[in-house]
């Protein structure tokens, strides 16, 4: 492999006007792309095999027209103090309300009007109208979002507290300024490493160029694949990521075979060569792990997935041809004149050690220490852990400051927490020999089950052979009572079923929730056993080592635990909660926890294949284990340092996202890569590998035979240049 991305490396910067057009016209047609493409009309969310979406099936067979998957709204009054909403006046208003809701769209379904479908509080303080939509909030026009914004003017002037909640104002999310915040810091990280302007822009422009081909055709896809408003924020956050880290190792490896005098076009060949066999296998395991999402079996999550994985396909792609395509243009001056001194002085054989160099040897002096203090360190952190509770965001967890968080609050206030969250439960009695009695038999039972707070009259269908009753708990949908209520409800049917011979299946936004946190947690451990396993072999091929591989895969676990207790305890308890704009704490978001294993222990890969393809090198060309670690360190800790900085700055920049899922994501991803890099990779792999010496590198003689040799060091490489091989020969450059 080497020595053919060696080819490739010298081809690019020889023929690097025609790369640079090539991917400046591939930037050009997807960006046409997007900005051609229609609006993409819907995000459906279905979670297959579950009794959630069976229910939610019936429902569309059954109640044809009935709009189930079609978006909601609430429209929430509260009279002033000392008034009702059963006044006259206010009554009156709310009336006005309901009839401009009513003829303010033709995409409306139906409008519930409070004081007749008993949607008064008690004290009469609070009423809400119910809307439905025949089509799903994504599809929602301009003009009927405004119309239903607009719809509570006249009441505010008229003393009434008036807020919407559902998901009918759902919006797509923004970052704010953070997220450029990230990329400054990123551009400053890669000033400070390379000392030279020229150096540091490269891998960002070359960032750029990936995440802008990569979103722009999740754009141009996302109405014919069917791609959720957040596919393209996350692939941009893991393009821009691996995107930099890819170009900062290539850059980086070119100005040291630079530094050792060789020409420019050797020295982007054996910069490819090496540091690109490091980006193609770091590449293939994040991809591997993105991919792997798919086992979870939920389409939404595939296709995020997917998308992601398709955009860290490009970055590797652009490091291999445009990176080095640019190097061509940027001549000398990738060496500013410090960087080139320091180059210089480095080489020397009396240089004084680098930082890494420096810390190596103190890791070799003190392993156990070392070893020790990261993993009680990584352990004490990981404690919170213990305590995940696993859900999906609801209005509850809105900034305070927004309409549907203040609708969440009006309603809790009014008529309790529950209804928010209300259970829908569907009663197929075709099977039945008397559905109308099934059906009361199912209210009774409901009706008797704890925490319970009411259930409404069944409604049937016109053929009378399916009812639906709405079950409103009396905890708010995240809590663990309103799961036990589900449970209850669908342990009930099971009895009803082998007695009456009716289905009792219970849906609605609340149960779907469950549901899915259930699935995603089943799902983990057959996950991480596919994607550990895979990326286990492919490390084995790259190390030809047993150990090395098991390390780094027990040290990625550990690092996502410590990431994980770190999220229970400022999303879930609280804790520095208001430095990271966590406004109301709650359950864990359920995808966050398989979504962070698959993209860090891809990332986490990164840096363990460009450190220790380093030391594997140096040990394959006869240095000691011992010699070989500090050698890794010598060249590799301050790029390393440098990558995991850029990808904490630019993944922390998402933490400002007004999505509380993306809010998550961006925090958990960014401290999962500082424990990762700075912990596990920089300290507890050397003392790891410094206790096993030899060890380190055995491997059984006949995996040795089996094994295909993808030569990641360069090994084969070396050997071919010193025969004057490819560098010397120009057709076979011409023929890659």
């Amino acid at each position: 492999m080497a020595t053919f991305l060696y080819k490739i490396g010298r081809l690019t910067f020889r023929r690097r006007r025609l790369v640079a057009l090539v991917w400046v016209a591939l930037l050009a047609l997807a960006g046409f792309g997007a900005a051609s493409a229609s609006t993409a009309t819907s995000s459906s969310f279905s979670i297959p095999g579950t009794e959630a979406q069976k229910a939610f099936d019936l429902l569309e067979e059954r109640f044809p027209g009935g709009s189930a998957d079609g978006a909601t709204a609430r429209v929430v009054f509260k009279a002033p103090d000392g008034q009702k909403v059963t006044d006259a006046g206010n009554k009156a208003e709310v009336g006005k309300i309901v009839a401009e809701l009513k003829s303010g769209s033709d995409q409306i379904a139906s409008v519930a009007d409070p004081f007749k479908a008993n949607a008064v509080s008690e004290n009469g303080s609070t009423a809400y109208i119910s809307v439905s939509y025949a089509v799903s909030s994504m599809e929602l026009t301009d003009g009927t979002r405004e119309a239903l914004e607009d719809a509570g003017e006249a009441a505010r002037s008229s003393g009434m507290t008036v807020e919407i909640g559902g998901d009918a104002l759902q919006v797509m999310p923004h970052t704010g300024a953070t997220e450029v915040i990230g990329i400054a810091v990123a551009a400053v990280v890669l000033v400070i490493t390379f000392g030279s302007l020229i150096a540091a822009g490269l891998p960002l422009l070359t960032a750029l160029v990936g995440v802008g081909i990569g979103v722009s055709l999740i754009t141009a896809l996302a109405n014919v694949l069917d791609l959720g408003s957040t596919t393209s924020t996350l692939a941009m956050m893991i393009g821009l990521a691996v995107g930099i880290d890819y170009a900062l190792f290539i850059v980086s490896r070119y100005r040291a075979e630079l530094a050792e005098g060789r020409e420019r076009e050797e020295a982007a060949g054996r910069a490819v060569g090496t540091a690109g066999s490091a980006v193609v296998f770091a590449g293939l395991t994040v991809v591997i792990a993105l991919v792997g999402l798919a086992v979870v079996n939920i389409p939404m999550l595939t296709k995020m997935g997917a998308a992601a994985a398709g955009t860290v396909a490009i970055a590797v792609l652009i490091a291999l041809t445009l990176v080095p395509a640019l190097l061509g243009f940027a001549g000398k001056r990738v060496m500013g004149r410090k960087a080139r001194k320091a180059a210089e002085a480095e080489n020397k054989p009396d240089a004084k050690p680098n930082m890494g160099t420096r810390w190596a040897r103190f890791v070799l002096r003190k392993p156990v220490w070392v070893l020790l203090a990261g993993v009680i360190g990584l352990g004490v952190i990981a404690v919170p852990a213990a305590s995940l509770e696993m859900g999906l965001p609801d209005d509850g967890s809105q900034p305070k400051s927004t309409t549907q968080r203040q609708a969440y609050d009006l309603l809790s206030d009014g008529f309790g927490p529950g209804f928010n969250g209300p259970l829908l439960v569907v009663v197929d009695t075709k099977g039945s020999a008397d559905g109308k009695t099934a059906v009361d038999r199912v209210s009774q039972e409901i009706e008797g089950i704890g925490h319970v707070a009411a259930v409404t009259p069944a409604t049937f269908n016109k053929a009378g052979d399916a009812a639906t009753i709405t079950v409103i708990p009396e905890d708010r949908p995240s809590s663990v009572q309103t799961e036990d209520v589900v449970h209850a409800i669908r342990d009930a049917g099971a009895d009803i079923r082998s007695e009456t011979g009716a289905v009792v299946l219970v849906t609605g936004a609340t149960a779907m929730n469950i549901d899915f946190s259930e699935k995603m947690n089943d799902a983990l451990l057959p996950y991480l056993a596919l994607v550990v396993g895979l990326a286990f072999l492919l490390l084995m091929v790259v190390f030809r080592s047993l150990l090395v591989p098991l390390k780094a895969a027990l040290g990625f676990l550990l690092s996502v635990v410590a990431a994980l207790g770190a999220v229970v305890a400022v999303f879930q308890w609280g804790w520095l909660g208001s430095l990271f704009g966590v406004e109301q704490t709650g359950p864990i978001m359920s995808m966050m926890p398989i979504f962070m294993v698959g993209v860090v222990f891809g990332l986490a890969m990164d840096y363990e294949v460009f450190l220790v393809t380093r030391m594997r090198e140096a040990y394959v060309h006869g240095e000691t284990p011992g010699q070989a670690v500090v050698t890794g360190f010598r060249h590799g800790a301050r790029v390393v340092s440098a990558a995991a900085v850029i990808m904490i700055a630019v993944f922390a920049g998402f933490i400002g996202s007004s999505e509380s899922m993306i809010k998550m994501i961006g925090f958990s991803l960014a401290i999962a890569v500082f424990f990762d890099a700075f912990v596990v990779r920089m300290a507890i792999v050397p003392a790891v590998l410094a206790l096993l010496g030899e060890r380190a590198w055995w491997l059984p003689r006949r995996l040795d035979r089996v094994l295909p040799n993808v030569d990641v060091e360069g090994e084969g490489l070396r050997a071919n240049l010193a025969d004057g091989g490819p560098a010397g020969g120009e057709r076979e450059l011409s023929r890659v």
